[in-house]
């Protein structure tokens, strides 16, 4: 392993990444600008934003079938460019059918790196789970910065250029990505996309035991991530009684530990096994979700709920080291759509969890709808220790 291209690898896909995510996460602070320039609902630019995510997601698997016949930089390339310029198109949308569209293209064009990205950093690494918590990081780190930087862009100079904060970063990002980054030789250039897209090799891949069994995990992990995300500050705010400064605040604080806890369970996974780092993860997502709860219904201050979000922060580090175990059982040659195929079929049925938490809390309430989430990480955990229980005989 070349230590110094490696890390340079690491870093600029990790860069690439936050960019892609900040053009996502700068739209959602300006809705009610947005909607009040094409007079149109709340609903309307919440579709649109359901069909970025959406195209986001169905993005994973084509992007590592095309990894593998054109080579990984190629498509980081095309997933960065795309992310610049279709949100340069966003910023510019004469209506809100044009906005809708350019959305949906933002999130197939950034859904393009992350697969190949990961699939290039195993090439470049042999303690992978670091490598991918590092790169996981950087995600929360855009949900850190983006959101109020792209608010407070859009309140002084109009939402349109709050929304080239995307372009504003991920133009740089390309640019260092194609002078720092070597051409990159494609695993499968000979053989024709479509015949990767045929239905009995993708079934055989997903009926896998194994993969079977780390995609039900990572399907829970990704479950309680998205609605985490989408009702986190309603739940505190309305739920726990607390400021929306306030709630903004501890979500801030919720990725703040998100990320910088990805690469501690990364290396949790090289260094000891990837279950045992995943159980630590789903372990504190019982005790953090379920502490979340009682504190918030039970009045018992802020200092309960900071600890908490800690414990959530951590919980939701769990990428790491499952997504370390993906690449650990899939070969190289298989790496590349092998991936991109598990991490469709995950974060699309995880995509439910906003709607499903949303759902609960309208008939229910909040403390239900987050006490589901304390559940869901307990059924991984029990999964988890099944497993490790299996495999001792016991």
């Amino acid at each position: 392993m070349n230590w110094r291209y490696a890390h340079t690898a690491l870093a600029l896909c990790t860069l690439a990444f936050t960019a892609t995510m900040v053009a996502r996460l700068a739209i959602s602070p300006l809705v009610p600008a947005i909607t009040a320039t094409f007079e149109t609902t709340n609903a309307t630019v919440g579709l649109a934003l359901s069909g970025m995510w959406a195209a986001y997601a169905l993005a994973q698997f084509p992007s590592g079938v095309l990894g593998d016949r054109y080579g990984e930089r190629t498509v980081i390339l095309t997933a960065v460019a795309a992310t610049a310029v279709a949100t340069l198109f966003i910023a510019v949308s004469p209506s809100i059918l044009a906005f809708m569209a350019f959305t949906v293209v933002l999130g197939a064009g950034a859904g393009l790196h992350y697969t190949v990205a990961t699939t290039f950093l195993a090439k470049q690494f042999d303690d992978i789970g670091r490598a991918i918590g590092v790169h996981i990081a950087g995600g929360p780190l855009a949900g850190l910065i983006a959101p109020p930087l792209a608010a407070v862009i859009g309140a002084r100079y109009g939402w349109r250029v709050g929304v080239l904060l995307g372009t504003a970063v991920a133009v740089p990002a390309l640019v260092l990505f194609a002078w720092r980054i070597r051409p990159t030789e494609p695993t499968r250039p000979d053989q024709p996309v479509g015949e990767r897209f045929a239905v009995g090799p993708v079934v055989e891949l997903l009926s896998r035991p194994p993969i079977l069994y780390t995609t039900a995990l990572a399907t829970a992990g990704a479950f309680t991530w998205q609605a985490t995300a989408s009702f986190l500050p309603t739940f505190l705010e309305v739920g726990g009684g607390f400021s929306t400064a306030l709630s903004a605040l501890l979500f801030s604080l919720y990725f703040l530990v998100h990320g910088t806890t990805q690469p501690a369970t990364g290396a949790l996974s090289d260094r000891i096994d990837r279950d045992t780092a995943a159980m630590v993860t789903m372990a504190a997502g019982v005790v953090g979700y379920g502490l979340l709860v009682v504190a918030t219904r039970e009045g018992l201050g802020l200092a309960p709920v900071v600890v908490a979000l800690l414990l959530v922060g951590l919980a939701m580090s769990w990428g790491a080291p499952l997504q370390s175990r993906f690449m650990d059982l899939l070969s190289e040659e298989e790496r590349g759509a092998g991936f991109g195929l598990v991490r469709t079929v995950y974060m699309v049925i995880g995509a439910s969890g906003s709607a499903v938490v949303g759902g609960v809390s309208d008939v229910a309430g909040w403390t239900v709808a987050f006490g589901l989430l304390a559940g869901v990480m307990a059924l991984g955990l029990a999964t988890l220790a099944a497993n490790r229980l299996f495999r001792l005989g016991l």
